[in-house]
């Protein structure tokens, strides 16, 4: 295995872990709302996909709003300090879903194009 691919693999193990443990702490504030509910809360951060009707550069802004970890551990932090669990829960939703995709192969987005990612271009060789 060469240097870069060791590194892949690192990358991905890391975001798997990140995704486990955002979705631990979920099951401990979960609002009461029934498993399969989350489950399809977990896909919705990717309805910010559909900025791309307007153009590239819309689709990037709203992709990497909705994918952002810095964005999904402030609502943590700010749910945690004022005792809102909506916005804990809804971090902690970011943060899986984020770590996931990454995990996946998906970063945040480039305004040229979707398959342009912080991860690399999807879909070529490295």
């Amino acid at each position: 295995m060469n240097q870069e691919k060791a590194m892949d693999f690192t990358i991905k193990i890391e975001e798997a872990a990140i995704t486990a443990v955002a979705i631990y702490f979920l099951s401990k504030f979960n609002l009461g709302l029934p498993a399969w509910l989350w489950a399809l809360l977990f896909f919705s951060p990717d309805l910010s996909m559909l900025g791309y009707l307007v153009n590239s550069r819309t689709g990037a802004f709203t992709y990497n709003l909705f994918h952002h970890r810095g964005i999904a551990l402030a609502l943590v932090a700010a749910g945690g300090l004022m005792h809102l669990d909506i916005l804990l829960t809804s971090g902690l939703l970011l943060a899986a879903h984020s770590s996931f995709d990454r995990m996946l192969g998906y970063g945040l987005k480039f305004n040229d194009n979707f398959k342009h990612t912080s991860s690399g271009w999807m879909g070529k060789d490295k």
